[in-house]
């Protein structure tokens, strides 16, 4: 299972980024496809609130919109809920709200949770945080330091 934060959903409306709008339409496509899809409460009152205050969409079609995701798997804010959230925030580098996210997901089974507000990699038990926005060279490639001496070494081996 795959659960959404909020950022993601938004990018998926927004035409200013095209590129991460894309990446984000593609995740939530593939993702109701292979019915893996999930959210939470609070995430389809963040997306509405968004959605219609940037106006990305109109009250209406945010409406639909999250009418149609409310289709897909749905985890519930309960009181239980909310108080492992906050025994995560409590151990954790959290914010409240984004361990209202990570404990819904958890809750859900979910195996990653895709964002862009929390640290890429970052695990709790079989969940792994993923930022999808980030370029994939970024992640891995190494520090610019060390790149620019790997070339003068390259460079140098190649002059002799």
């Amino acid at each position: 299972m795959r659960f959404f934060d909020t950022n993601v959903l938004v990018y998926a409306q927004d035409a200013l980024d095209p590129a991460k709008q894309s990446t984000a339409r593609k995740l939530v496509q593939e993702a109701i496809g292979a019915s893996e899809f999930t959210i939470s409460t609070q995430v389809m009152q963040e997306f509405y609130a968004v959605a219609a205050r940037r106006q990305l969409l109109s009250p209406t079609q945010a409406s639909t919109l999250v009418q149609a995701w409310a289709e897909n798997e749905v985890v519930s804010s309960t009181p239980e809920l909310v108080l492992r959230a906050f025994a995560l925030q409590q151990s954790s580098q959290l914010s409240v709200w984004d361990a209202l996210i990570v404990q819904a997901a958890l809750d859900a089974g979910c195996t990653t949770l895709y964002t862009e507000d929390m640290q890429h990699g970052m695990r709790f038990g079989n969940l792994e945080l993923v930022n999808p926005f980030l370029v994939p060279a970024a992640v891995h490639e190494p520090p610019a330091p060390y790149r620019a001496a790997k070339r003068r070494a390259v460079a140098k081996a190649t002059r002799s």
